[in-house]
C-alpha cells in the first residue's frame, strides 16, 4: 500500500510529495496537465517573468534619470511571450527532477476519488486502480465566472488569466475587470507597454484586503501612469468588446480590443470524486482544521482547493503541514503571518493585520509610519520615486502584528516582517536588529525608532 497519494501538482502538492519523499513515505503525485499547478504554468511564474521585462522596458525608458543615455528604445512583445514559456519549461522541468530525486510517482492523468475500502483509500486514474493510506487532495482553482450577461457571447473577446498569457499581440486597449491582484498586475504589465488600460473594480478600492492606504497609495502611482479606474462600479453587461457597469445609479460604457475577466478564483471540488468519500465542504471548498486534515480519517486537502488562502506560499505551506503531521512531527498550519505581495512597478506587499482588520477585530493598536524615502538606497534606486512603510503594533505589549509596504523591492523586504510577527517580537527587540547599510530594508528600522 502507498504511504501517500496526492491528487494536483501544484505548490501544495509537488512540496508535499518532495517532503514525504525525503522523509521516506511512498508518494504517488497524480496531474492531469502539467507540474507546477496553475502558479507556475499559468499564474506566478509567467506573470512575474512577463512584468519584470516590462519593468526593464520601463527603466530604459527613464534611464536619463541615472545618466544613461538611449535612443530608439523599444520591445519586442513576441520576445517576451517566448522567454516567459522559456522560463516557465525550465522550472517545470525543475520539478519534474526534484520528484524524481525523492522517489515520487508522478501519473499524468486524471485521478477520481472511488472511496475507501478494506485495503485502503482508491483512486482511479487512466483505468488503473492506486490504494493509498491517506490521501492528500490538492486540486486547485479556477478563474470565477460571474454571471453577467453577454460574457459568454463576448467570444475570445474575454480572457482570463490563462488566455491573456498566451496572446500573440498586444491589444492596443485593455478592460480589466476586477481590481484584485490578477488584476492590476495585468493591468501594470500592459500599462508599461502603452496599452490603455481601464480598471473596473465593485468595492470602494482595489486590491482588497491589503492596506486601504497601501491600496490607494499604488491607485494613485497607476492613475498618474494613465490607468483609468472606476471604483464602486458594478459591471451588468458585456457586448462585444465593450463592458457596461453601473456607478452611482449612473450607466458607463468601457471599451476594449480585450475584456481581463479576474473577478477571484473558485476551488476545484467538482469531478474528483468527494462524495465517494463523504468529503465535507466549506464555502465552495474542502473543509480542514489547523492540520489540514478533512472531516474523513486519512484524508487531507491543501492549496487553493481549500477556497481560504489562494496563495501559492501558503499552499506550500499547509503541504508541509500534512507531511510533518504524517512522519510524526506535531504541527499546524498558522495564517496570521502569510504575505501578500503586488509585482507592480512599484510593488507593494503586506503581512499580518492591517488597520481596517485590527479594527474589525477590536485590536487596540498604534502606527507608525515613513515615507519611503527615509530610506538612502530607496533614493539612490528610485529617482522621483514615491512610497510608504507602515508598522502596526500591538498597544499593550508593543508587539508587531502587522507591516505594509509601497515601494520596491518591497517582495524582497517583507519576509522579514513575517518572521517579526512569527516570533512575536516587540517593539524594542525590532529596534535592536541589524540592519545591514544601506538597504532598503533599513526603512523598517526607522519606522519603528520613529514611534
Amino acid at each position: 500500500m502507498i504511504d501517500l497519494l496526492i491528487i494536483g501538482g501544484g505548490p501544495a502538492g509537488y512540496v508535499a510529495a518532495e517532503r514525504a519523499g525525503s522523509a521516506g513515505l511512498s508518494v504517488i503525485l497524480f496531474e492531469k496537465k502539467a507540474m507546477g499547478g496553475v502558479c507556475l504554468n499559468e499564474g506566478c511564474i509567467p506573470t512575474k517573468t512577463l512584468l519584470y521585462s516590462a519593468k526593464t522596458y520601463e527603466n530604459a525608458l527613464q534611464g536619463d534619470k541615472y545618466g544613461v543615455l538611449g535612443d530608439n528604445i523599444r520591445f519586442d512583445y513576441g520576445k517576451m511571450m517566448s522567454r516567459k514559456k522559456k522560463v516557465v519549461r525550465k522550472l517545470v522541468l525543475g520539478v519534474e527532477s526534484k520528484m524524481k530525486s525523492n522517489k515520487v510517482i508522478v501519473v499524468n492523468g486524471e485521478a477520481v476519488i472511488q472511496g475507501r475500502s478494506s485495503e485502503g483509500i482508491e483512486i482511479i486514474c487512466n483505468d488503473e486502480k492506486y490504494i493509498g493510506k491517506n490521501l492528500l487532495i490538492c486540486t486547485g482553482s479556477e478563474s470565477a465566472t460571474p454571471p453577467i450577461p453577454g460574457l459568454k457571447e463576448a467570444g475570445d473577446v474575454v480572457v482570463t488569466n490563462r488566455e491573456i498569457l498566451e496572446m500573440n499581440e498586444r491589444p492596443e486597449s485593455l478592460v480589466v475587470i476586477g481590481g484584485g491582484v490578477i488584476g492590476m498586475e495585468f493591468a501594470s504589465f500592459y500599462n508599461s507597454l502603452g496599452t490603455q488600460v481601464t480598471v473596473i473594480e465593485m468595492l470602494p478600492e482595489i486590491l482588497g484586503g491589503m492596506d486601504l492606504e497601501i491600496s490607494a497609495g499604488l491607485r494613485g502611482v497607476y492613475a498618474k501612469k494613465g490607468i483609468t479606474f472606476h471604483l464602486n462600479s458594478k459591471v451588468v453587461q458585456v457586448e462585444g468588446n465593450k463592458v457596461r457597469f453601473e456607478n452611482n445609479g449612473e450607466t458607463l460604457e468601457a471599451v476594449g480590443d480585450k475584456i481581463l475577466l479576474s473577478v477571484g478564483r473558485s476551488p476545484n471540488t467538482a469531478g474528483i470524486g468527494l462524495e465517494n468519500l463523504g468529503v465535507e465542504l466549506f464555502r465552495g471548498g474542502i473543509k480542514v482544521d489547523e492540520k489540514m486534515r478533512t472531516n474523513v480519517p486519512g484524508v487531507f486537502a491543501a492549496g487553493d482547493v481549500t477556497g481560504f488562502s489562494l496563495l501559492a506560499h501558503t499552499a506550500s505551506r499547509e503541504g508541509e503541514v500534512v507531511v510533518n503531521n504524517l512522519t510524526g512531527r506535531n504541527d499546524i498550519m498558522r495564517y496570521n503571518a502569510i504575505p501578500s505581495v503586488i509585482y507592480t512597478n512599484p510593488e507593494a506587499a503586506g503581512v499580518g493585520e492591517t488597520e481596517e482588520s485590527a479594527k474589525a477585530k477590536n485590536i487596540a493598536y498604534k502606527v507608525a509610519k515613513l515615507p519611503m524615502a527615509y530610506s538612502g538606497r530607496f533614493v539612490a534606486e528610485n529617482e522621483g520615486g514615491t512610497g510608504l512603510c507602515k508598522v502596526i503594533l500591538g498597544e499593550k505589549h508593543e508587539e508587531v502584528i502587522g507591516v505594509h509596504m509601497l515601494g520596491n523591492p518591497s517582495s524582497e523586504i517583507i519576509y522579514g516582517a513575517c518572521i517579526a510577527i512569527e516570533q512575536e517580537m516587540t517593539l524594542k527587540e525590532m529596534q535592536e536588529v541589524v540592519f545591514p547599510h544601506p538597504t532598503v530594508s533599513e526603512i523598517i528600522k526607522e519606522v519603528v525608532f520613529s514611534i
